[in-house]
């Protein structure tokens, strides 16, 4: 700590000093100066780390042995974790639509309403709690006993006052899936609504008045003013949502353990490399979710790009 301090000190001192000389030094020297310890800090804290687990990902669980692509066929045809990439999947496909979907109904619903500010607030808290945190208090709400016990978990104790037995939601696979992502889905969908809700405000009034005097209203003012208005925000809100669902692993982790066919790509790798200790197949694993979350990275650029040129 103390030397980490010392270096920080050394290096501002160092920057300040060349500003000081600026006029005298040369302008190469400057940028390097201000540039150097900002790409020293990434290099050795992003480049070098991803460029030693895709090179461990070749080696076995020791890392004593080359083994090739083995850890990635691996991870592509046991069955096991064949499961978690279905799961994986899942989560991806249904978290960004629903949590987008929940936040933009709910943004339009509010907008413009007395109890807007209120409504806004109670939607977005669940951001303001960490993932384990959210884990945790879904856990409880999914509580199992048995029918003719007394009820901790709010769900099940629904279940009994219409009538009906009580379930394992955690347990009964493959919906306790669906059970999981709710919890995601509840997270995000505040900030869905925060963003969407942005953005539509954001329309200019003379479109909207202009949509009005042709006689739009309601759905289709929702369908032919707003959609098209705010699709930038859609997108970002689409992608980012999708690259946090890729790296799910604290809910997983809190409520099932990734257990009773539950566990993501995340978590697996997790518990190959610090459980089962095979650091080969959890650097592959990493490198799975790295390349997955590529894609969506290069579609988020590109429309941001679009955006800036259309305006």
């Amino acid at each position: 700590m103390v030397v980490a301090i010392l270096l920080f000190v050394g290096v501002m001192g160092g920057i300040l000093a060349l500003v000081d000389r600026s006029r005298r030094a040369p302008g190469w020297l400057v940028t390097v100066a201000f540039v150097g310890p900002a790409l020293a800090a990434i290099t050795f804290g992003l480049i070098y780390p991803a460029l030693r687990t895709i090179y461990s990902s070749f080696f076995n669980r020791n890392g004593s042995e080359f083994i090739g692509m083995d850890n990635y066929i691996q991870a592509f045809t046991q069955s096991q974790f064949q499961l978690v990439l279905r799961n994986t999947a899942l989560w991806v496909l249904l978290v960004p639509v629903l949590a987008t979907l929940i936040g933009l109904i709910y943004a339009v619903v509010v907008d413009r309403t007395r109890f807007e500010k209120f409504a806004k607030t109670l939607m977005f808290l669940p951001m303001s709690i960490s993932m384990v945190g959210a884990g945790i208090i879904w856990r409880f709400m999914y509580d199992y006993k048995q029918t003719s016990a007394e009820q901790t978990g709010l769900l099940n104790q629904l279940l009994v006052m219409v009538g009906l037995d009580t379930k394992q939601f955690l347990l009964d696979s493959p919906e306790n899936n669906f059970f999981l992502i709710i919890v995601m889905v509840w997270i995000q969908a505040g900030f869905a609504m925060t963003i969407l809700a942005a953005a539509i405000r954001a329309i200019p009034d003379d479109i909207v008045e202009a949509a009005r005097l042709d006689g739009l209203t309601g759905i289709k003012m929702f369908r032919y003013i707003t959609i098209p208005s705010i699709r930038p925000a859609l997108v970002v809100v689409l992608t980012t949502i999708a690259m946090a669902t890729l790296k799910v692993f604290d809910i997983v982790r809190t409520m099932t353990n990734g257990n009773f066919g539950t566990s993501v790509v995340a978590n697996e790798f997790y518990e190959q490399s610090f459980r089962q200790l095979n650091a080969g197949l959890g650097a592959a694993l990493a490198v799975i979710l790295f390349v997955l979350v590529i894609p969506i990275v290069i579609y988020n650029v590109r429309q941001m790009r679009i955006s800036e040129e259309i305006r």
